[in-house]
């Protein structure tokens, strides 16, 4: 495990707590996900909470870069074992249709609470959007690369912000510096169905981003 992913003794002993009654082979997977956590869901143990106003009101330049008029659709905080582990925001346009989502531009910005390893952040979406048998594992594969290059190693307190612009690529931005796009369609797709499909492992918190449509 590298540095930008170590626990302290205090989250570690809260891990543990977490897991004690688990079976040993569903503990072993929980364990392992220590070392994976990053921008996607997590468990089935995620805790959601609604996102401070404060944090939700405006729009970032990257994002009002792309939708002139976006709004903050919904937020939430992603916990897994009491662990903090990202605030996410949803920014859609005014006129958003929930009906068909895939057919408007949207911007979701994480806001990382600790520390996590680029290399991890991707496989974990790749996995994510693997458990949801989205693409084929060609394509998958090649997100998986993509990914790779793109995504950085993220210090708590920076934002990830990944635009989805239909029939376009997927372009994301780090603390509103632009990193890179995706340039396959169907990635943004899939890599937003981690957190917006109906299937998504973490539901609290598709619930918060989507609470505006409930």
């Amino acid at each position: 495990m590298s540095s930008s992913t170590r626990w302290s003794h205090a989250e570690r002993t809260s891990v543990a707590r977490g897991l004690r009654g688990w079976s040993s082979a569903a503990a072993l997977s929980a364990a392992l996900l220590l070392s994976a956590l990053a921008g996607s869901a997590v468990a089935s143990t995620q805790r959601v909470a609604t996102a401070p106003a404060s944090t939700a009101s405006v729009a970032p330049d990257h994002v009002r870069r792309y939708i002139d008029d976006a709004r903050t659709l919904g937020g939430g905080r992603l916990t897994w074992f009491g662990l903090h582990i990202y605030d996410a925001l949803l920014f859609v346009p005014r006129a958003f249709d929930s009906a068909n989502p895939s057919a408007q531009p949207f911007a979701l910005e994480l806001a990382y609470a600790r520390n996590l390893d680029g290399q991890a952040i991707a496989e974990r979406s790749h996995d994510e959007i693997a458990r949801l048998k989205i693409g084929n594992e060609a394509q998958r594969t090649r997100w998986l690369a993509d990914m790779s290059a793109l995504f950085p190693d993220v210090k708590a307190g920076q934002r990830l912000a990944g635009i989805y612009r239909p029939g376009g690529g997927t372009r994301f931005y780090l603390d509103g510096r632009y990193l890179g796009e995706v340039a396959d369609p169907e990635f943004g797709r899939a890599f937003f169905a981690i957190w917006l499909d109906p299937r998504t492992s973490a539901p609290q918190l598709r619930a918060s981003l989507l609470r505006s449509l409930n």
